[in-house]
């Protein structure tokens, strides 16, 4: 099934997926929401930044415009295009801006501004950070993305679908490195008591945060994550 603009398609499609080892609405409004994948690895972060390199390889194809994963590509540099070529129908070729690069550090995170799927058609801004960290085993891999803005969908009807489309996609990215180790869910991250950490409603991390400098406090019993995975939320800013 291809990208359609009616959002009854990209609901059909979301609950046709398994989530990810960890997922979560971090947070919801009237003008916006965060949603929250995590996974491991048995990869470097090399490699797992080659991967994102290649969309073709992970992208699900059943959220494109064209139908084929094979047109896809993505150059990683800031400015850069998440696109998609449209095949010639006999009136040229088309093509589409999933995403544009605002940020990409090698090996440690590449983020996104794009509003995926239908919510490119509204009045939206929508963010996607992917955070890489090595781990004993492999990588760590996060995603966070964030919406806010008009659209004309209620978004407690979205949330779920966007949640699930997010959630295919990194099973996909996960797959295409051999696929996800084992890992606990965890709902909250580590309480920062510097002031510099997250609270419960967990934001991506700062694009001048250092990752090695957090503040090495362990993760709250009840929270079930991994510590390579809850390293990847310590440097979480806090919401006002």
């Amino acid at each position: 099934m291809h990208v359609k603009s009616s959002f009854g398609a990209l609901l059909f499609a979301a609950t046709c997926v398994a989530s990810p080892a960890a997922a979560k609405v971090i947070d919801q409004s009237d003008i916006g929401f965060t949603v929250a994948h995590t996974a491991q690895v048995a990869a470097t972060p090399e490699d797992v930044w080659k991967m994102l390199r290649t969309p073709d390889k992970w992208w699900s194809k059943e959220h494109s415009w064209s139908g084929d994963a094979a047109n896809f590509w993505l150059d990683s540099q800031a400015g850069g295009c998440f696109c998609e070529k449209l095949p010639d129908e006999g009136q040229g070729v088309g093509s589409v801006q999933h995403a544009r690069i605002i940020f990409a550090k090698p090996g440690e995170m590449m983020r996104l501004s794009g509003a995926f799927g239908p919510l490119q058609g509204e009045a939206v801004t929508g963010t996607l950070t992917i955070q890489i960290k090595k781990t004993p085993t492999g990588s760590a891999i996060r995603f966070d993305y964030v919406v806010g803005g008009y659209m004309r969908f209620k978004v407690a009807d979205i949330v779920p679908a966007v949640d699930k489309v997010l959630a295919e996609q990194m099973v996909g990215l996960a797959n295409a490195l051999g696929g996800s180790l084992p890992v606990a869910r965890g709902d909250k991250p580590a309480e920062d008591k510097s002031g510099e950490g997250a609270d419960e409603a967990a934001r991506p991390a700062d694009s001048n945060a250092d990752a090695d400098g957090a503040a090495e406090e362990p993760a709250p019993a009840d929270s079930g994550l991994d510590a390579a995975v809850a390293d990847l939320v310590k440097d979480e800013p806090k919401r006002d």
